[in-house]
C-alpha cells in the first residue's frame, strides 16, 4: 500500500525529482556523509547551519518534508526517484523555537528540512532531522570528499558560536518534554555580594581560592605546569548556607560557563560534563551529591551514577578548566572513593551553624524592606542558638507576617514597609521553636517496621 501510494505522489515534486534535478543523474550514487548531536545541541547546530548557509557567494533553497515522523529514512533513501516505499513528500518546514540567551532569545530550529545549496564548489543537499530526542545532519555534494568537510564545518562553527557558552543553563525536566523540549535552559546569573555570605572569613577564603582562585590564574598555573581541575565540596546541615554560596561563586565567576544539576537531573551528569569539556572554563554543579554517591558499602552494585561521575572527574586531562562543586547535607553517606582522593575533592568545608555574630548578621540581612523597632535584640541572638540561616530568614517572614495581621490599619498601604517590634519576632521564634520541637520530637520516636530499613 505504501508502495502504491509512493507512486501515485510521484510526479514533478516528488523529493527524489527535485535532488535529482538538484544535483544531477548522478545524485543517486553520491557518498553521503552524517553527523549526529544530542538533543539540547539543536540550537547550536541550527546556528552553524545559519552561519554557513549566509557565506558570501552561497544560494540555498529549505524544502520541508510531510509524513516523516517514526519513519527510518535517510538521504540516501530519497535520492531514490521512484518506489522508495515511505511516502516522504514536499511540504511547508516545520520548526521549533529553542531556548537562544539568558534573556529569553529563542532561535527558530528546523524539525526535518532539505537545505538544496549551491556555491562556487557545487551544488549540495542537506537533510537535517531534529526530532526524536537528537539531530542528525546529513550531506551530499557534487564535488569529491565535501561532504564530510561540511559536517566537520558544523561542528566547529557550532562550537565557536555555542549559545550556552560563557552562561549558566541548567538541566531540568523539561528534558522529558513535548519531543525531547529544550534539554538546557538558560538561568539568570546570580548577583550576591561577599558580605551577603555570612560564613567566617576563613572558610569563605579557602572555598574562594579553590574557585575563583584557580580560574584567576589559570594561565599562570598552566604555565607552571600544574593542573586546573578540581573537586569543592560544601557539606553541613540543610540551611547552613551551601546553595547561596554556590550562587555566590557564580557571581564571581563572570562569562564562565555554569551547568547545574540537582533532583531528577543528577542522572544527566555524562551530558552536563560534555557540555563543560566543550565550553571551559566551566562549572558542574553537583547539588545534594550523596543522592548519587553514597557509600558503596550501603548498597553493593547500585551505583551506576557514582561510577560515571567518578569517571568523569578522573577522565579530565590536566589542562582541562572544569570545576566540580558539589554539596551534601550527609557528607557522612558519600563513598571514599569520590570524598577522600584528591584530584576528586580537593577541598572540603564545612558549612557550620552561625554562631551568635552571624546570627546578628543573618537578622540584618534577611531584614530586607522591614523596619526593625527592636529595644532587645540579643535576646533574639540568644535564643536562635543553633538554628541555621534559613531558620532565621523564616524567622523575619513571620515576625512580618504578625505584625502584618496585628496592624490591620495599613492594609491598604502596599508600599508601606512593615514595622516589627519585639513582641512580633518573640511570637514568630515561640511559633517555630515550638514547630521545630514538635516535629524533631515526632522523628526521634518513629520506630521501623520489622524487617524494614530505617
Amino acid at each position: 500500500m505504501r508502495r502504491t501510494i509512493a507512486a501515485a505522489r510521484a510526479d514533478e515534486s516528488s523529493v527524489g525529482k527535485l535532488l535529482a534535478a538538484h544535483l544531477g543523474q548522478q545524485g543517486t550514487t553520491l557518498p553521503v556523509a552524517s553527523g549526529s548531536w544530542p538533543g539540547y545541541d539543536q540550537v547550536n547546530v541550527q546556528t552553524a547551519l545559519d552561519i554557513w548557509l549566509a557565506e558570501p557567494g552561497r544560494a540555498h533553497q529549505l524544502v520541508g518534508l510531510t509524513d516523516y515522523r517514526h519513519s527510518d529514512f535517510g538521504l540516501a533513501d530519497l535520492l531514490q526517484d521512484e518506489g522508495w516505499g515511505y511516502g516522504i513528500g514536499i511540504g511547508s518546514v516545520e520548526t521549533q523555537a529553542l531556548p537562544a540567551g539568558p534573556d529569553g532569545e529563542t532561535r527558530q530550529c528546523v524539525q526535518c528540512a532539505i537545505y538544496l545549496t549551491t556555491d562556487p564548489r557545487g551544488a549540495a543537499a542537506l537533510l537535517v532531522r531534529g526530532e526524536g530526542g537528537g539531530v542528525e545532519v546529513q550531506v551530499v555534494c557534487t564535488s569529491p570528499g565535501r561532504a564530510q568537510r561540511v559536517i566537520d564545518e558544523f561542528r566547529r562553527l557550532g562550537l565557536e558560536h555555542n549559545v550556552f557558552r560563557g552562561h549558566v543553563v541548567e538541566f531540568g525536566s523539561e528534558v522529558f518534554g513535548h519531543r525531547g523540549g529544550a534539554l538546557l535552559s538558560f538561568v539568570a546569573r546570580p548577583d550576591v555580594a561577599r558580605d551577603q555570605v555570612v560564613l567566617p572569613p576563613d572558610l569563605l577564603d579557602g572555598i574562594e581560592r579553590q574557585v575563583v582562585g584557580v580560574a584567576r590564574h589559570a594561565s599562570r598555573l598552566l604555565a607552571s605546569g600544574q593542573h586546573l581541575r578540581r573537586g569543592v565540596l560544601l557539606y553541613g546541615p540543610p540551611g547552613t548556607g551551601k546553595t547561596h554560596t554556590v550562587r555566590y561563586l557564580l557571581s564571581r565567576l563572570q562569562g564562565v560557563t555554569a551547568v547545574l544539576l540537582s533532583g531528577g537531573a543528577l542522572g544527566m551528569i555524562a551530558e552536563a560534563c560534555s557540555v563543560a569539556r566543550a565550553l571551559q572554563p566551566s562549572v558542574v554543579v553537583v547539588e545534594d551529591v550523596d543522592l548519587i554517591a553514597e557509600d558503596r558499602g550501603q548498597h553493593p552494585g547500585r551505583h551506576p551514577l557514582l561510577f560515571q561521575l567518578l569517571n568523569e572527574m578522573d577522565g579530565l586531562g590536566s589542562d582541562i578548566d572544569v570545576t566540580f562543586l558539589l554539596t551534601t547535607n550527609r557528607a557522612d553517606l558519600l563513598e571514599q572513593a569520590l570524598a577522600a582522593r584528591p584530584g576528586r575533592v580537593d577541598h572540603a568545608a564545612e558549612l557550620p551553624v552561625p554562631d551568635a555574630a552571624a546570627r546578628s548578621r543573618l537578622l540584618r540581612l534577611y531584614q530586607g524592606r522591614l523596619k526593625l523597632s527592636l529595644s532587645d535584640a540579643e535576646s533574639v541572638v540568644t535564643r536562635t542558638e543553633g538554628v541555621t540561616a534559613s531558620f532565621i530568614k523564616e524567622l523575619l517572614r513571620r515576625a512580618a507576617l504578625v505584625a502584618a495581621e496585628e496592624d490591620d490599619d495599613t492594609a491598604d498601604m502596599t508600599d508601606v514597609p512593615i514595622t516589627v517590634a519585639d513582641s512580633h519576632l518573640s511570637m514568630a521564634l515561640d511559633q517555630l521553636l515550638d514547630t521545630r520541637s514538635r516535629l524533631m520530637a515526632s522523628i526521634a520516636s518513629w520506630q521501623p517496621r520489622p524487617g524494614r530499613n530505617p
